[in-house]
């Protein structure tokens, strides 16, 4: 069965939570696109050589969820080169046999348009501020003027900017317990599955 989620939205709206949610409820392979560029941004240098030469021990160092690599995901995302080097990459791993769930920025949008649930996480910047600030501390209205810069930044950028695609369900997370976010994605996937 080839069977793709995507899952996409901005920075802290719950997208991965859902996802891993999602992914060990209904056996689906799960990628977090989001630490590829990460670890191309955390790797330094010349980030479209990084994107080429990403390797799978890449994404598992330990500094991929600091507020820095965060912010270096975001400014590498916007280099076209580095897209489309890390393209190809996810839509493999999206169309193979089992199902995959993908969560990230441009899931729905560019690299699966042909997915077979498409969800748009989202939540009040406010809300995304305070639950990054409990994951990673400091400042919080530092952070929240950080989420808000980085909205900016992802929504205006000239290649496959944060917008849902116009099929997505929208899932707004602000008022939502993890676990009625997930009861509800896991719904729209039921009746998906069901229908396939």
């Amino acid at each position: 069965m080839i069977f793709t989620v995507a899952v996409d939205g901005p920075a802290a709206a719950g997208k991965g939570t859902i996802s891993k949610a999602l992914a060990a409820r209904f056996g689906l392979a799960h990628l977090d696109t989001g630490l590829l560029y990460r670890a191309v941004g955390a790797k330094g240098g010349d980030a479209v050589a990084a994107a080429r030469g990403l390797e799978p021990a890449d994404l598992a160092r330990g500094d991929l969820r600091s507020l820095e690599a965060g912010a270096a995901a975001s400014r590498v995302a916007a280099i076209p080169e580095v897209r489309a080097a890390l393209v190809a990459f996810q839509r493999d791993f999206a169309r193979r046999e089992g199902g995959a769930v993908l969560d990230g920025r441009d899931i729905g949008t560019v690299i699966c348009p042909e997915a077979e649930v498409k969800l748009f996480v989202t939540a009040s910047p406010e809300v995304r501020a305070h639950r990054r600030w409990l994951e990673v501390g400091g400042d919080a209205a530092q952070v929240l003027a950080e989420v808000k810069e980085r909205d900016a930044r992802d929504m205006n950028r000239a290649d496959a900017p944060l917008k849902p695609a116009p099929d997505a369900v929208l899932l707004d997370t602000s008022d939502l317990s993890v676990e009625a976010a997930v009861a509800q994605a896991a719904a729209l996937i039921e009746s998906r599955l069901q229908g396939a």
